[in-house]
């Protein structure tokens, strides 16, 4: 399969099952387009496709060049891995991050909060220390050979009981060594209870920060208020910049997260905001709700979203260039290496390699799933036990996806979430066509961003 466009003033090709990625002139660029349908068509007639639009020796000089790139696999090329597929469901399952509900409880009214405030369909809950060590055992029982693994503090709010955050990073650590791993810390927080002493410690402990911000002060007050409904834009921004400040000059990581909504459709604007108050490691992403949502993203939104986009990634080339660049989590793409063909086609893997952790113990395939008694795998005292459920997990994959079939983001995307899939459609199995809407056009604001920077370094 074979994807074209124009973005930027670059003809792009994109041979999904190779990766190949290629800036060509306008008569290559048309004569891919006329060799889609059939790219076995005869020489003469591909040549006479092009008509009178072209001069005879520059279709003639283009079409050695097409069929040179067809001969060494990177145009046109055959799918090859939809065999590797079939052995997932016989893998062992290898178990590498979980994702710790500390707290089931938040200091925050959300208004497109998925997790209900912090209460999962449930009740409100903090996570013990006993509970959390038992997960932490879970984690490196079930691990295999694996050495990093990875643990997600999240909530609710986690600095609701940061105490237990404390004591199960010692805990983790004090492990470690005999069990030959190494555990990567990651909290995730609205700011209200950040502090000093919160800054420090995750400064020692925490491999990233994910710091939950939505935009320029209206945008995030509308919808990030506090319980009695003041925003809270005021009181985090200035935490926020502080300890971003901390983790750029000790080279950690963290990332500004936010959600836009249909309240904001110029989200470029709110990342753009981000940048200009300092943050350098950004993400944005669309919200999620039920279509009968006020906020909620609707069809007729995307081209005005697929817009800010470009907006977004045309200034990001510009301010790369003046010297003030930053990163954008949806536009960050590995065109030499990247992922491993497993990854590719499987995705997060939530309900295999990922699990997700309530305060009283239970196993979930991810925090999207939380609550929903027909995802509920185990328990930290139990282990899994619901193997079949995690047997359809491992079978979730872009070949299970209809849709995915025909689509050239596929191997960037894997597919997408299967929470969002089961919660518009009722199985993990198939797609939430708004995100795969605006996930194919990030990939391809991605690619061209790479490539008016490569061009503008002067690489091939």
């Amino acid at each position: 399969m074979v994807h074209q466009y124009r973005s930027n003033g670059y003809n792009i090709v994109l041979d999904t099952d190779s990766g190949s990625i290629h800036l060509v002139d306008d008569v290559v660029y048309d004569m891919i387009g006329s060799l889609s349908a059939d790219p076995s068509l005869p020489d003469a007639a591909v040549l006479e496709s092009l008509g009178d639009s072209y001069p005879e020796d520059q279709k003639a000089e283009a079409l050695s060049e097409v069929r040179s790139l067809q001969e060494s696999g990177q145009l046109f090329s055959e799918d090859i891995y939809h065999g590797a597929v079939l052995d997932f469901k016989n893998r062992k399952t290898v178990v590498k991050a979980l994702c710790l509900h500390i707290a089931h409880d938040c200091n925050l009214a959300c208004q497109y909060c998925f997790a209900e405030e912090g209460e999962y369909h449930g009740r409100r809950a903090l996570m013990s220390y006993e509970v959390g060590k038992k997960a932490l055992d879970f984690l490196v029982e079930h691990s295999g050979n694996r050495h990093n693994l990875e643990v997600d503090f999240f909530g609710g709010e986690p600095l609701m009981n940061f105490r237990v955050v404390k004591d199960l990073v010692a805990y983790g650590r004090s492990i470690e060594e005999k069990a030959d791993k190494h555990f990567r810390f990651t909290l995730t927080t609205n700011g209200v209870l950040l502090d000093d002493d919160v800054m420090q410690f995750c400064n020692e402990e925490m491999d990233n920060v994910v710091l939950s911000l939505d935009g320029r002060k209206h945008v995030h007050d509308r919808m990030r208020p506090s319980r009695n409904g003041k925003g809270s834009y005021d009181l985090v921004v200035p935490k926020f910049q502080e300890f971003a400040r901390q983790r750029k000059a000790l080279g950690k990581q963290y990332y500004i997260r936010g959600t836009y909504t249909h309240y904001n459709l110029d989200f470029a604007q709110d990342v753009l905001h981000f940048a200009d108050l300092g943050f350098d490691q950004l993400s944005m992403e669309p919200v999620v709700a039920p279509a009968d949502a006020p906020y909620a993203i609707r069809p007729g939104d995307i081209p005005v979203l697929c817009e800010q986009y470009d907006i977004l990634a045309r200034e990001m080339i510009r301010r790369e260039k003046e010297g003030r660049g930053f990163t954008f989590f949806h536009f960050m793409i590995d065109l030499s290496g990247g992922p491993c063909v497993y990854k590719r086609l499987s995705g997060c893997g939530s309900g295999t390699e990922y699990l997700a952790v309530t305060p009283w113990g239970d196993l979930y395939p991810c925090h999207q799933f939380v609550g929903q008694d027909a995802f509920l795998l185990g328990n930290v005292d139990d282990g899994i036990v619901r193997p079949d459920i995690v047997d359809t997990f491992k079978c979730c994959n872009v070949y299970s996806r209809k849709a995915c079939s025909e689509c050239f983001a596929r191997y960037y995307c894997s597919g997408g979430c299967a929470a969002n899939s089961y919660n518009f459609h009722g199985t993990i199995n198939d797609v939430y066509e708004i995100g795969c809407e605006l996930e194919r056009k990030r990939v391809e604001c991605a690619i061209m961003i790479k490539a008016a920077l490569a061009k503008a370094d002067g690489e091939d």
